[in-house]
């Protein structure tokens, strides 16, 4: 069921609504449908094996383009074996996909011809490609700080695109006075509906693996992938799949790391954070929309938020290439996280690599 996480209104039944009516809260999916292992279909495309979980789409035809089943690499870090979850090979170059895949799929199941999105680069590249395939015409804000090859993609995905001047807190604002005046707004942040595709995540590396993970870590920018591995273990967790939940550790920049002062720190983190220029821009978020729900997820599960030196991250993103993995520099937050604390957590550790190298101008 998705509800209003302030009011507990359910989401309208037609339409695409970004924000509740009724208070202006976001809405939420706090629980997913059974995971059963009968109920995998291994014939479906991608992340659609895993259709019984989403239950946002009945009888509905997927968009996809052969998102997930990407691959578990091991390898060495800091003297330790650690497996590597390959995102950065999903279709359009980022984990991204999972999510914008059941997204598209709503919007195409509600006769939505028409969507704006704002990002960064790898969330307006993916909606846009997935988009384009469902027959919406999609236009994509974005600050004039983003990669180049980014907003080429997006354009060659035959995406308009809107370039806002400033932070990417100005490219929300602007974004959503347009929302506001009635265009549907697709927003990765704001609506629920990529939850259940980066649910999907958990699913692949139980399977993988042949057990639940001891750690999995992983960048966090709004937290979307955040609470979608939350949900997918949780849901794993209740199906009898496994008996126990694997740690997790979400990893910022710290020259725009809200969500780990806030962690770290309490209700005087928001004066403590900052939105300086960062190389990890995939994750330079300054106002995270479900910020609340990723700290409430960290009590409830013993996850753990980390934030890591500028100066450490292009030689985390060349140690990485150097192992064979090719990552932008917001997916190589994770080899600093790695250093702080690989002795201590549980084993398996697995790390998410979120986006393609070739993606970025670093």
């Amino acid at each position: 069921m998705i509800r209003c996480s302030n009011c507990g209104q359910g989401y309208p039944e037609s339409g695409i609504a970004y924000r509740c009516s009724k208070c202006k809260g976001i809405f939420d999916i706090t629980e997913l449908p059974l995971y059963d292992p009968m109920k995998v279909d291994p014939g479906s495309p991608g992340i659609w094996k895993y259709r019984h979980t989403f239950s946002i789409i009945e009888n509905e035809p997927d968009v996809s383009l052969g998102e997930g089943n990407t691959p578990l690499i091991w390898g060495d870090a800091y003297e330790q074996e650690v497996a590597f979850k390959c995102e950065y090979q999903n279709p359009t170059g980022s984990f991204k996909d999972r999510g914008s895949s059941v997204l598209a799929s709503v919007l195409h199941s509600r006769g939505i011809k028409e969507a704006i999105e704002d990002s960064s680069g790898n969330a307006g590249a993916s909606f846009a490609a997935y988009g384009t395939r469902a027959g919406i015409a999609v236009k994509i804000y974005i600050p004039d700080s983003a990669s180049g090859p980014k907003q080429k993609q997006i354009e060659a995905y035959g995406a308009e695109v809107v370039r806002i001047p400033g932070s990417r807190s100005k490219v929300s604002e602007a974004i959503q006075r347009e929302a506001d005046r009635g265009t549907p707004y697709a927003s990765h942040a704001y609506l629920p509906f990529n939850l259940p595709g980066y649910a999907t995540l958990s699913y692949e590396l139980v399977e993988q693996l042949g057990d639940m993970p001891g750690t999995v870590v992983l960048p966090v920018g709004q937290g979307g992938l955040f609470l979608g591995l939350a949900l997918g273990f949780k849901n794993l967790l209740k199906s009898g799949v496994s008996k126990r939940l694997p740690k997790l550790i979400g990893v910022q920049a710290l020259s725009c790391a809200p969500l780990w002062t806030l962690f770290a720190y309490g209700g005087i983190g928001h004066s403590l954070a900052g939105e300086v220029d960062t190389v990890a821009e995939g994750i330079k978020v300054r106002y995270p929309i479900r910020g609340d729900a990723v700290i409430r997820t960290c009590t409830e599960l013993d996850a753990q938020l980390l934030a890591v030196d500028e100066v450490d991250i292009l030689p985390g993103r060349d140690e990485l290439a150097r192992r064979g993995f090719y990552v932008e520099p917001t997916s190589a937050v994770v080899w600093n996280a790695l250093k702080l604390g690989i002795t201590q957590w549980e084993k398996p550790i697995v790390v998410i690599l979120t986006g393609s190298g070739l993606k970025s101008t670093f």
